[in-house]
């Protein structure tokens, strides 16, 4: 896509717009040199989505972004259809329409063995007339297929598979993805219509960490990144897709139009390239002008037998992919061959799928374990007789949770079968129970935490069971982070590391073991030092005085985030008060719901919570509310307002803050109850839910910054 002087060219665009950046005739320097900045950004999004080998960093491409972001917004006439600003997500998507594919998106037929590409070959040369035919062997993504549509080098249309004739059009959703370009320059080539083939994959990184997400709230994870490509496509929240991190390999031109009697002809002074011949060529071309193309993974091979070398050798090392495949693609190279050969009604005669070995076993369920995660979700995994599965050896498998369990009707001494794919985690796909010899044992969710032997809490509508104990051993360490961010009780010159480590030295076991830290211990360790003691004792000291609402907020109580610790702490003069309402009155508060009430009422009646915050009292932390009786003054009283979506001249907790200063209240959800509701950019489903409720005004955020002026 960029040659060497482009890109020396582009990296000094760079250093001169970043340094620019402060300069009081920014906008004169944009309006002049609008496109030369998109270039930029573009050029920037290419090296790290497609080539993954970025210049700059994020931070450096966040400024540009905004200043054209900004400049966009407040020049809406220099906007462009294919400007990096066009990605960020729309909002909710009403529908998916249907929409017809150019050319129908045929299936591949598949082979397991060198047998069925010995067959292949030699169908392709008895109707080619050919003794050789030159093969481009690419991966076979494990993802979800798309058809995307450039008209005139823009991006007009993409569109899931669907039943191959017809798909649902998700255009906004594929603009999310930052490997697909918003525009290309096909009319280099002559093109100004073409259609192209693709898959929308999600990496095992990404994978892994939402899946482990998923886990952590009670759901069952996702059994492969292949459900959770196709899944995110259909998202009808476009910025709910965008944060899914997805990625798309494009591999396919099934339609392509050289007509110059129109776009291209704006493209006569630049020497037309020449079309591709052949498949390879083809992925070169989509790699140069900026897709992320197989083209480093592709091979050209003259004959079959080497063919069927390198995908068995590419079988051995599948796992050394960032991606999940699930086996090869051999295609004839040469696209008029292609041609000669044709298609059946179900899949074309110049390719075919080289299928890899399952990744199955069969094993024995032997145990279950129960283990705590640092917020005190209960996971029970399975203890299983070892067995080898894509690889590896595979002894553990989380079973999630006690639903899982039941739906899958596991029980102690089944016969299972399990499955794992490259590095994703392995799952139970089923248990036999045709194969049960009556010694099977029920498997019994324990009532009780297996570290504290506190009561288990859990809401009706979710699957987790957790502890909530503060001081369980099994996830205090977790909660003494949360107790001392900077947003919680804000205990400075600490930090997780050093909680981590007082915690495994056997100094910090419990939140209230903060207020009696064994300094002259502590002193001995690397990195503590007189001066930094000091400044941690003062961080401890002064945080004995924080507000009630952030105390309740350091608490982590599930679901009790900073805006409902506010309401929480305006209900009461006494922190301990809280314990003696009851769900019921609990709901009658602003911002408190069912599950926010069963949260709060179980927290309050745990005693080991209790006696954990007497003792912090008898420390010295202020539990009282000395705001409790002070009447609110100012413009906003009386009124309860709501932020979502990103504002653009106030920072959120500035805006929330002045709420509050003019005597207004902030609520966490979308109720009755809510006034105002102030919508910054990216809303999201607050917006949608405000919309249905007559009585909450929409505004935005000139009309809330006009509202504290009146």
């Amino acid at each position: 896509m960029y040659n060497s002087t482009q890109k020396i060219d582009l990296q000094k665009i760079t250093s001169a717009w970043l340094s620019a950046m402060d300069k009081e005739d920014i906008v004169i320097l944009i309006k002049e040199n609008t496109e030369e900045l998109r270039d930029c950004l573009r050029f920037h999004e290419y090296r790290y989505y497609v080539q993954t080998n970025p210049l700059i960093s994020d931070f450096e491409y966040d400024q540009l972004y905004k200043i054209l972001e900004k400049f966009e917004k407040e020049n809406p006439e220099y906007t462009t259809v294919d400007s990096p600003t066009q990605r960020v997500g729309k909002g909710i998507i009403k529908d998916f329409p249907k929409t017809q594919h150019m050319v129908p998106m045929l299936s591949l037929d598949n082979s397991y063995n060198a047998n069925d590409l010995l067959d292949f070959d030699r169908k392709a040369k008895e109707l080619s007339g050919l003794t050789q035919i030159e093969y481009c062997v690419e991966p076979k993504f494990d993802g979800a297929s798309i058809s995307l549509i450039y008209e005139n080098d823009i991006l007009i249309r993409g569109v899931t598979r669907g039943d191959g004739e017809v798909g649902d059009e998700i255009t906004d959703n594929v603009k999310q993805i930052k490997s697909v370009p918003l525009s290309a320059k096909f009319g280099e080539y002559g093109i100004n219509q073409i259609e192209i083939r693709g898959e929308v994959l999600i990496n095992k990184n990404n994978f892994k960490a939402y899946n482990e997400a998923l886990v952590e709230e009670g759901i069952a994870p996702l059994a492969n990144p292949r459900n959770a490509a196709a899944g995110s496509l259909r998202i009808k929240d476009t910025a709910e897709v965008s944060r899914r991190n997805l990625e798309a390999f494009l591999y396919h031109v099934s339609f392509l139009s050289t007509d110059t009697s129109t776009a291209t002809q704006n493209l006569l002074h630049i020497k037309n390239k020449k079309e591709p011949t052949t498949h390879s060529g083809m992925l070169e071309m989509l790699w140069n002008i900026g897709f992320r193309s197989p083209k480093n993974e592709m091979r050209v091979f003259t004959g079959i037998d080497s063919v069927i070398k390198h995908v068995h050798d590419f079988e051995e090392g599948r796992d050394n992919l960032g991606y999940e495949i699930d086996g090869m693609v051999i295609k004839v190279n040469d696209l008029k061959l292609q041609d000669r050969l044709g298609m059946t009604s179900h899949h074309p005669r110049w390719a075919i799928a080289f299928k890899f070995k399952a990744r199955q076993a069969t094993s024995k369920l032997l145990a279950v374990e129960f283990q705590i995660g640092r917020t005190g979700a209960i996971t029970p995994v399975a203890k299983i007789k070892p067995v080898q599965v894509g690889g590896v050896m595979v002894s553990s498998i989380s079973i999630h949770n006690e639903e899982y369990i039941k739906d899958k009707d596991l029980m102690l001494g089944d016969t299972i079968l399990i499955e794992r794919s490259g590095d994703v985690i392995p799952q139970i796909v089923k248990s036999f129970a045709e194969l049960r010899q009556g010694d099977e044992i029920k498997i019994i969710f324990p009532t009780h935490c297996t570290a504290c032997n506190d009561a288990l809490f859990k809401l009706e509508e979710e699957a987790v069971w957790r502890c909530i104990n503060l001081s369980c051993s099994a996830h205090v360490a977790e909660g003494i982070i949360h107790f001392i961010s900077k947003d919680a009780m804000d205990i400075r010159n600490f930090g997780e590391a050093n909680v981590r480590k007082l915690y495994e030295l056997g100094l910090l076991k419990t939140i209230s073991d903060l207020y009696v830290l064994p300094y002259d211990k502590i002193s001995q360790l690397d990195g503590f030092g007189e001066k930094s003691i000091g400044k941690l004792q003062q961080g401890i000291e002064d945080s004995k005085r924080q507000s009630l609402n952030r105390i309740i907020y350091a608490l982590g109580i599930r679901f009790v985030g900073e805006t409902t610790a506010k309401t929480l702490a305006n209900a009461v003069e006494h922190l301990l008060q809280l314990a003696d309402f009851s769900e019921d009155q609990l709901k009658q508060l602003d911002d408190v719901g069912i599950k926010v009430a069963k949260t709060v009422y179980d927290f309050f009646h745990n005693n080991d919570n209790l006696y954990l915050l007497q003792q912090l009292e008898e420390l010295g932390v202020q539990f009282k509310n000395e705001k409790k009786n002070l009447t609110p003054k100012g413009k906003l009283v009386g009124q309860t307002f709501l932020f979502t979506g990103t504002l653009n001249q106030l920072k959120r907790a500035d805006a929330e803050a002045l709420v509050e200063k003019n005597g207004g209240k902030l609520i966490g959800t979308v109720s009755n109850k809510l006034n105002y509701l102030v919508v910054g950019d990216n809303a999201g489903s607050k917006f949608e839910k405000a919309k249905k409720i007559q009585v909450v005004h929409i505004i935005s955020e000139e009309e809330f910054i006009k509202l504290l002026a009146f």
